[in-house]
């Protein structure tokens, strides 16, 4: 399996050395700067691909190339954002480049309230508070409907959370769900966020469904040509927010759409965290189902609180996600692979990571601290190690 590490660009206060000294053999980035809908420029691609090399690795996994949101609505002007997404793809097959995630979450991609969550052992964490999140729902963006679909006694919390929260911690709740996460869609104002709501009101789980099952039939037969696989990213957290339709979040999701297209370069980016949010999500029966078709694994853990819609990130090696047995499974099925002529190693990443030490001084991307990511690369190298060896030659 090859061991890899999210960068995001020259900007990152994490850097490519960091990322090398922590036993990286290879990086996962994306052209962050390029508007969404638009095409990669092959310049660039390569620039930032020379950028990598010099570091001593290459760059062999695209996170993300962004989905529009006129492709997933299929609103006027999809039909060119569909041919940009294609052309992208071209000039990254042409620089050798040949694995490619993305996500099919709306408006939002994924969702903390929390960034810097305490722990006991003086580390920090990314959380996700439900009942905070309600009261943004119903307090900040003031949604439609949202009191029916939170329920009475999540109401109840969200309220008396909400008047008990000072202006600062209202402040400061709305700036880290507004402001955008790496990997999502940009910084948003309350009014963005509303007219994004908006534009799925009429749209239904039913409908993105076949509308991301068109992207598919657009798109997979020009990456299969190009031998470059796509891999789809569940949504984080795996439950509904603001009434916008989800379809990424079980193992019925992920099923349709690898349905949807018979070829390889239909696949799955296999988040553990993500997925492992919901107690409904087996995750061994999921890895050993959709093995065949994991392309990038995301390995992180969460720990789920009492309400069973709060979590928060923990080490690698604990809470709900039995990342051993997870890590067993991709080290069977890469060996699966090479016994057919597949020689393309199977990528994965130590997911977030708590900050720990001195990694608040760096003041990295939300959920990506470099030493709290070193120490779950370096967990989950071992648990590699240890698979390969006990599992039969």
């Amino acid at each position: 399996m090859e061991q890899t590490w999210r960068w995001f660009g020259p900007r990152d206060k994490v850097s490519l050395t960091d990322a090398r000294q922590a036993g990286a053999e290879a990086i996962v980035t994306a052209l962050h700067d390029v508007p969404i809908g638009e095409v990669w420029p092959l310049e660039a691609i390569r620039e930032r691909q020379e950028c990598v090399r010099a570091a001593g690795m290459d760059w062999t996994v695209v996170e993300s190339l962004d989905v529009s949101e006129r492709i997933k609505l299929r609103e006027p002007g999809f039909e060119q954002d569909i041919q940009n997404f294609v052309t992208s793809l071209r000039h990254l097959a042409s620089c050798g480049i040949r694995v490619v995630a993305y996500n099919l979450m709306p408006v939002f991609s994924w969702m903390r309230t929390e960034l810097a969550y305490p722990l006991p052992s003086g580390a920090t964490a990314t959380r996700f508070d439900a009942t905070v999140f309600a009261a943004f729902d119903l307090y900040m963006l003031r949604r439609k409907g949202a009191d029916e679909e939170w329920g009475e006694a999540r109401c109840r919390a969200a309220h008396d959370r909400y008047q008990s929260m000072t202006e600062g911690e209202r402040a400061r709740t709305l700036a880290t769900i507004l402001q955008g996460l790496p990997g999502g869609n940009g910084s948003f104002t309350l009014e963005e966020v509303r007219s994004g709501i908006e534009r799925y009101r009429d749209l239904g789980a039913a409908g993105f469904r076949a509308n991301a099952a068109e992207f598919l039939r657009a798109v997979c037969p020009v990456a299969d040509d190009l031998s470059v696989r796509l891999c789809v990213h569940p949504d984080d957290p795996p439950q509904p927010l603001l009434g916008l339709p989800r379809i990424v979040s079980t193992e019925a999701d992920l099923a349709f759409l690898i349905n949807q297209w018979a070829g390889e370069a239909n696949g799955i980016t296999f988040c553990t965290g993500a997925l492992g949010v919901s107690p409904n999500n087996d995750l061994g029966q999921m890895v050993r189902r959709f093995a065949h078709r994991i392309w990038f694994a995301h390995l992180r853990s969460t720990q789920r609180e009492a309400d069973g819609e709060s979590f928060f990130e923990v080490p690698h090696l604990e809470g709900d996600a039995d990342l051993v047995d997870m890590v067993m499974e991709l080290v069977k099925e890469e060996r699966r692979r090479r016994s057919v002529g597949d020689d393309r190693a199977l990528p994965f990443r130590a997911d977030h990571g708590q900050q720990i030490l001195n990694d608040r001084e760096r003041n990295a991307q939300a959920g990506y601290p470099a030493i709290g990511r070193l120490r779950g690369l370096a967990e989950l190298r071992g648990a590699m190690r240890a698979c390969e060896r006990l599992l039969p030659a």
